[in-house]
């Protein structure tokens, strides 16, 4: 016989009282889902262990310990959210129902599905059906206006009736063309015809005072493009190639000419900073010493803008040392500043003299004029190397005879001598062009470089 134990088993009931007296009772039975849900909570529980993140926790474990995702998964979308959206309307009946196309001609039936309410209604894409207007001429107008000796009557209503047919598709109606019948013509032809009556028939009927775009057709122009085109396709690879390195030649010789220019402009600039500043010199020597007023006195001496170092002007309130205005500026490289001391060194000048204000602005000066010596003797043998550069290039092609003598023409305004190169055997000029911008070798731009250096670290006592 089975006791009250067995039941509370089957029933999966328990508790201390239940246990202690053996037998089931009302409370029991009433609160046994609560106790059902009580246990399940508590078997979901689990700690997360110490030292670990929440939210490395929870890409570990979920509320129903389910495994992390092997790939990452998108759960908000899917079936199960997405639900049909049903109206309560009725569904709108479809009907298969005939239907003719405006753009055909033969009348031809055709049978598609289509809404019930649109039965009877035109074809919605017969709206695409668009058709190029041909003019139309009489037998008055052709032979008043549109009479030419090399084409027919016939052959111009043979045209134009292939106009209408394939809508100016001339391409077609070239391939379409009787050239049995009528004489046999190009593509050209065709379009000078077509486009020439349709301008005169323009004119013919518009009425006076009107501004009418009439359309014109350049035949000449058509078959030289064509003749290009089919040249340009025929090319050989050889041809190819050539071309791809003419152009290549092309760009170097720009390079190279905007590259003389700029050192022109700035060899430029440097002879007019030698000039200027040597004629404020003059000036400031023969003019007579004025005694300048107790204000004047103690105001700082302008900076020549011609000078080669730009000192700053310390104008701004508070007080500052006059030996700051001897400090160089950041805009002098570390190359120019080697070579400044070098011959400051070579010239017995102290490399920190007193900043007096007198010694001040003739300190800044003489690095100034230094400094523009040193630029002046890097161009110097910069047109130097390239003078000889230029010498050897003529030899070379004298030799071989391409070019003749050279011979003075004339002088320059300023006082140079220029060359001139008479005719040869050829076109001297087109064999000489960017002479100056030809590529170097590393050994001759070493020398280049080091000729320079040297010639720009002379003493100025030591230059000629």
């Amino acid at each position: 016989m089975a006791t009250g134990a067995d039941v509370r088993d089957i029933l999966e009931l328990g508790g201390v009282e239940s246990e202690n007296t053996g037998t089931i009772n009302k409370k029991d039975i009433i609160n046994s889902d609560k106790k059902k849900s009580k246990k399940s909570s508590e078997t979901l529980t689990f700690k997360r262990p110490e030292g670990m993140h929440r939210e490395v926790y929870a890409l570990l474990y979920s509320d129903k310990k389910d495994a992390p995702p092997l790939l990452p998964s998108d759960t908000t979308q899917g079936y199960r959210t997405v639900k049909a959206k049903l109206g309560s309307k009725k569904v709108r009946p479809w009907k298969w129902m005939p239907f003719t196309n405006p753009a055909r001609k033969d009348g031809a039936m055709f049978y598609h599905w289509r809404r019930a309410a649109e039965e009877g209604k035109d074809y919605p894409f017969a709206r695409f059906n668009k058709t190029v207007q041909v003019p139309v001429y009489s037998e008055q107008e052709y032979q008043m206006y549109l009479h030419d000796d090399a084409w027919t009557k016939a052959e111009t209503d043979h045209l134009f009736d292939l106009a209408r047919r394939f809508d100016l598709r001339f391409v077609v109606i070239h391939d379409r063309y009787d050239h049995q019948q009528f004489k046999k013509r190009s593509v050209e032809d065709l379009k000078e015809r077509y486009y020439y009556i349709c301008a005169k028939l323009a004119n013919i009927r518009a009425a006076p005072g009107t501004d009418l775009k009439i359309p014109v057709f350049d035949a000449g122009h058509e078959r030289r493009r064509k003749e290009q085109l089919e040249r340009l396709y025929n090319r050989t690879p050889e041809q190819v190639a050539e071309e791809e390195y003419l152009i290549q030649e092309l760009r170097k010789i720009e390079t190279r000419k905007k590259e003389r220019e700029k050192r022109t402009q700035d060899l430029q600039k440097l002879i007019t900073a030698a000039d200027t500043t040597t004629e404020q010199r003059r000036a400031e020597r023969k003019a007579p010493k004025k005694k300048l007023p107790q204000k004047k006195e103690t105001e700082k001496p302008a900076v020549p803008e011609t000078a080669g170092i730009k000192f700053p002007d310390f104008k701004s309130a508070g007080v500052t040392l006059r030996s700051q205005r001897m400090k160089l500026p950041s805009s002098v490289g570390q190359k120019k500043i080697k070579a400044l001391e070098q011959m400051l060194m070579e010239l017995g000048v102290d490399l920190n003299p007193m900043p007096t204000e007198e010694i001040v602005q003739m300190f800044n000066e003489l690095r100034s004029d230094l400094v523009l010596l040193y630029e002046l003797k890097q161009a110097f043998a910069n047109c130097e190397y390239e003078l000889q550069m230029l010498r050897h290039r003529y030899e070379a092609l004298a030799k071989a005879g391409t070019i003749g003598p050279l011979s003075v023409e004339g002088t320059h305004p300023d006082g140079q001598t220029v060359l001139g190169i008479e005719e040869g055997k050829g076109d001297a000029k087109d064999q000489i062009i960017d002479v100056v911008g030809a590529p170097l070798t590393p050994n001759s731009v070493r020398r280049k470089v080091v000729g320079a250096e040297q010639g720009a670290l002379r003493s100025p006592t030591q230059m000629p």
